[in-house]
């Protein structure tokens, strides 16, 4: 028993108004320190249990400050993370914007370029068009030139056929000449025939000498003969008759002689011939005079004044105006 109890036990055995008094004041005073006691019970059993309930927060807190130090570390770290995106974003956005700069510029390149395609195609059409119409020229000349060369081919020929015409009307001539026992000297590249000028004419005279028409009226026939025949005619063009003089004496003094002389021959000769032989004969002839343009000289080179002294008979074939239209053909082809 405590010492509390015995003290009261022993006020009670005392007795009196005094112990009752005592009695209650103690049991007041032991309730009191029991309520206080039951109180501090309470309070520490309250405060034992909100201490539980503290630390549960305070672990709750500690796991949330952990889970929010946690979060804060992942924003932390997210943070970066876009900071680095967002520094890749801009980075790329650069980059975009670059290539941005380079597509509008490939795009320009592209329109400059399809414009100058298109003045190409159009410069192309142009030219195409010009080639066209130098086709087209280039054709109508082809066919201009087929058709001359065509011509060509025509009058070639048909010179080619004069060139031997005049060698037949040479060899025929000189052959005729010779059965005729006739003293004239044919050319033998051109045909001209040469008569003894001692048998036609006095000095300074264009009167023929008897022998002079003798020798005409036997030769004319014969050169007629040939150049007239059917195969020969449609190709001689001319025939000329010349005069001729030595050098003494002035120019024109030996012209008119030789004119003169040219022409009497001329007339003679279409005196002795009938009235067709005349008339073919006319539109063939020509009479002119030489005067001493023409001399004939010696070996040692001085003139020979006798056989200067002549007359010529020539003839020219048609080709010469056929040379004439080739050579015009040929400027036109130019």
């Amino acid at each position: 028993m405590s010492s509390l109890t015995r003290r009261r036990s022993r006020r009670r055995d005392r007795g009196g108004d005094g112990g009752s008094h005592w009695i209650s004041y103690s049991d007041m005073m032991a309730s009191l320190m029991m309520m206080f006691v039951l109180a501090v019970v309470v309070v520490l059993y309250q405060l034992s249990l909100q201490g539980d309930a503290l630390k549960v927060q305070t672990d709750l807190v500690n796991e949330q400050q952990v889970e929010l130090d946690k979060a804060t570390i992942a924003l932390v770290q997210r943070e970066d993370e876009l900071k680095e995106a967002n520094a890749t974003l801009v980075g790329k956005q650069k980059e975009l914007a670059a290539i941005q700069i380079q597509l509008d510029q490939q795009e320009n390149d592209l329109h400059a370029a399809q414009s100058a395609l298109k003045t190409k195609e159009e410069e192309q059409a142009l030219l195409q068009l010009a080639l066209q119409e130098q086709a087209d020229k280039l054709a109508a000349m082809q066919t201009v030139l087929d058709a001359q060369k065509a011509e060509m081919l025509t009058y070639q020929q048909r010179i080619d056929d004069m060139i031997g015409v005049r060698t037949k009307i040479i060899q025929e001539l000189s052959q005729a000449l010779a059965q005729a026992n006739l003293a004239a000297k044919v050319d033998s590249a051109t045909g001209d025939i040469v008569l003894e000028s001692t048998v036609f004419f006095e000095s300074n005279s264009s009167t023929i000498k008897p022998e002079g028409q003798q020798l005409l009226s036997r030769f004319l026939p014969v050169y007629l003969g040939v150049l007239m025949r059917r195969e020969y005619v449609d190709y001689v063009g001319e025939i000329i008759i010349e005069g001729h003089t030595d050098d003494q004496g002035a120019y024109m003094t030996n012209l008119k002689l030789s004119q003169n002389r040219a022409l009497s021959v001329a007339e003679y000769c279409l005196s002795i011939l009938n009235r067709s032989q005349s008339a073919t004969f006319q539109q063939l002839l020509t009479a002119k005079g030489r005067s001493f343009s023409d001399l004939i000289r010696n070996a040692d080179g001085s003139v020979n004044r006798t056989a200067s002294r002549r007359v010529e008979f020539k003839f020219r074939l048609k080709d010469q105006e056929m040379i004439q239209e080739m050579n015009k053909i040929l400027s036109q082809m130019e």
